[in-house]
């Protein structure tokens, strides 16, 4: 059983799946603090110093001056605010993950095939291109130039 576990994993897969798993984890608290100490600030600045983290409904009845406050209490808040900032972290991972697969779908591209056929200048209708004389209609083809290849 040792044996087997070693070797799944040393597969290629496993390994490229942590290292992408950490990487993730990283990158997710490196746009939350881009959301919250960044774009966020500016935004409730400019909305009227709301600090959106701190946004809340107050479910308990009792007074409480923040959220921190509520829940180290044990207080039932609605922390909407937080919601907002994680709504917003949520949509630039997104963003970001969107630019990276279409990159690789880029990248993974398959070059087109080269034609083997063309229309005939006369009938239109689909000869090889090797083609001197077209089978539907008969027509003597414009002679091509002999191909290098």
């Amino acid at each position: 059983m040792w044996k087997e576990f070693k070797a799944f994993i040393m597969r290629g897969n496993v390994i490229d799946l942590a290292v992408a798993l950490i990487i993730g984890a990283a990158f997710g608290k490196v746009v939350d603090s881009l959301v919250n100490d960044i774009i966020m600030p500016p935004i409730g600045l400019a909305l009227g110093r709301v600090d959106f983290a701190n946004l809340y409904i107050n479910l308990s009845g009792q007074a409480v001056t923040s959220v921190a406050d509520a829940k180290k209490a044990g207080q039932a808040v609605i922390a909407y605010g937080q919601f907002f900032n994680t709504i917003v972290v949520f949509l630039i991972v997104a963003f970001v993950v969107f630019l990276i697969v279409r990159a690789v779908n880029q990248m993974r591209k398959q070059p087109e095939a080269t034609p083997t056929t063309k229309p005939c200048p006369y009938c239109v209708s689909t000869i090889d291109l090797k083609a001197t004389r077209c089978p539907n209609c008969t027509s003597q083809l414009p002679t091509a130039l002999p191909s290098t290849a």
